[in-house]
């Protein structure tokens, strides 16, 4: 009796097993949680899935991210605000928008990126901008307002305080306070829809690929920030192409820093070399100068004498008349 028992116990839970990925489709299950709640120290960067197949733009993630950063919280029942795409600001590091596509509204999370090769870091000239050795991308407050940062960003995400009198550049860290205590992202932890997972990038990517494996037909075959830019942190599942997301697709996959290497590799010999160029330029206009002076001053000195000859002459002609 024992033995049928559990011969049919282990046929039920085998068949459990397999039909929980078919209930997930159809939304009777949530994923479960990437077991990676916690920083690598180093040894590997964290990511951030969004599937913008379950967002239902609830805009809890922006509330929650509001509230962990001492900025406004928006009035998440205003759904007015979809009217019109938004941008990231200064008192907003989140934003979710609606875009009408093929397939249905769709609903997608906007934020910082988190590059793999941070061009932001890779232009700021006192590192205030950093990429940490987890993977977040975080702004120091020994930034001297260049906003270079603003400017070589592809994906045009750091804000400047302009009506602060001490600015700051805002923008999304991937809660690394919070990260640092061993807790997720807040945006993670509010999603009632499980839209947005954490763990590392590796473990990111494997449910993302799954994902679209097992279900081909829900999904484009492509991960948004997999290979964009060299690799971004935060990356995106779509059931329709990502241009009609407001995606920019034409970023390429080499890393922004690198197509500036030889750039900022002869920045050090134009450096050395332009002002002594300059000098060598200066020392010939002098030197110019002064043999302009002494032809001049030697045309002087002719003119003169041959003005006094001339009186001279002048002078014993009347003598002799």
């Amino acid at each position: 009796m024992d033995s049928t028992h559990n011969q049919e116990r282990r046929n039920f839970l085998k068949w459990l097993g397999a039909g929980m990925t078919g209930s997930l489709a159809s939304g009777l299950f949530r994923p479960a949680k990437l077991k990676a709640n916690t920083l690598t120290h180093g040894k590997e960067f964290v990511g951030m899935l969004v599937d913008t197949t379950r967002c239902i733009g609830c805009r809890s993630c922006e509330a929650a991210c509001a509230v962990a950063h001492g900025l406004p919280v928006p009035d998440v029942k205003n759904k007015s605000v979809f009217k019109q795409v938004r941008k990231t600001s200064e008192t907003q590091l989140t934003v979710v928008n609606r875009y009408s596509t093929e397939r249905g509204d769709v609903y997608v999370k906007t934020q910082c990126m988190h590059c793999n090769q941070p061009a932001c870091a890779a232009a700021c000239l006192v590192k205030a901008m950093e990429k940490t050795k987890d993977g977040p991308v975080i702004w120091n407050t020994n930034c001297m307002g260049c906003r270079l940062c603003m400017v070589s960003c592809p994906f045009d995400i750091p804000k400047f305080e302009y009506a602060s009198a001490t600015p700051k550049i805002q923008k999304c860290d991937l809660c690394w306070d919070k990260l640092k205590e061993g807790e997720q992202p807040v945006c993670v932890q509010s999603c009632p829809m499980d839209a947005i997972i954490f763990g590392t990038r590796r473990e990111v990517l494997d449910e993302a690929k799954k994902r679209i494996y097992q279900q081909p037909d829900k999904y484009v075959h492509h991960i948004y920030g997999e290979h964009e830019v060299g690799g971004t942190g935060y990356m995106y599942l779509a059931s329709v192409p990502f241009e009609q997301l407001g995606f920019k697709t034409n970023l390429g996959t080499q890393a922004y820093p690198e197509l500036s290497a030889p750039f900022l590799f002869n920045v050090p010999i134009i450096l050395l070399l332009w002002p002594a160029f300059l000098i060598g330029v200066s020392s010939l206009t002098r030197k110019g100068k002064n043999i302009n002076g002494r032809e001049h001053l030697r045309s002087l000195i002719d003119i003169e004498q041959k003005t006094k000859v001339e009186q001279e002459t002048s002078q014993l002609t009347g003598v002799k008349e």
